[in-house]
């Protein structure tokens, strides 16, 4: 049963008891009827709550083995300027950024969840954060150009930020760590990123990226 069909169910559970509730009242029940409306109030409450971190969830994608999440292509455009193409996979959605410096970051947020979680499904989840140029120089890191963008929204409740500042209220959240790669820009070199339980592995695909991974070695 998917999140959105649990969402529902409570929901029509909270809202079958209100209407119990409002019968109740009716036959002057007032006992009952106040019984029935708090159930079914809490119900509902029970139900936006979920609601409001599913939506948050789906912005992570299942992680349950080594798997691609994207592919990133880069093309020269000026000193320590390159055009970055960047394919997510599986959605295939395409995004451009203009980077600089000399070397490419990508960062994603793992959720990883108590084992007894993973016996009810809950696989570990992953979403890609940002990406952004880096320069090898700490002193033009300090004072050139930095170009960073958004990978991702962030609607809904927030469960990165909650299972850190209120651990005790997530108890199935095991551990929330951020993962980060980074390697040489190349005119033409392609990577592929993949990502594990243990965070994110960059991979040269062509000559160029091989060439530029070695030397950066």
């Amino acid at each position: 049963m998917t999140s959105d069909a649990v969402v529902l169910l409570i929901a029509v559970f909270g809202l079958l008891l209100l209407a119990l509730a409002c019968q109740r009242l009716f036959r002057a029940r007032f006992v009952a009827a106040a019984g029935s409306g708090l159930m079914g109030a809490l119900l509902l409450a029970g139900a936006a709550l979920f609601f409001v971190v599913s939506l948050n969830l789906h912005t992570y994608n299942r992680l349950t083995y080594e798997q691609p999440v994207a592919e990133i292509v880069f093309e020269a455009r000026g000193a320590q300027r390159y055009r970055a193409t960047l394919a997510q996979v599986p959605s295939g959605e395409l995004q451009m950024f203009m980077l600089a410096g000399e070397e490419w970051q990508l960062d994603a947020r793992v959720l990883k969840w108590k084992g007894w979680a993973n016996l009810l499904g809950l696989d570990a989840q992953y979403r890609l954060e940002r990406v952004s140029g880096r320069y090898r120089s700490i002193e033009q890191e300090r004072k050139d150009e930095r170009t960073v963008y958004a990978l991702s929204e962030n609607p809904g409740m927030d469960l990165w930020t909650m299972s850190i500042d209120h651990k005790r209220w997530l108890p199935f959240v095991d551990a929330v760590y951020g993962s980060a790669v980074y390697l040489p820009m190349a005119d033409g070199a392609r990577y592929e990123v993949t990502i594990t339980q243990s965070g994110l592995i960059a991979r040269p695909v062509n000559d160029v990226a091989k060439t530029a991974a070695g030397s950066w070695k």
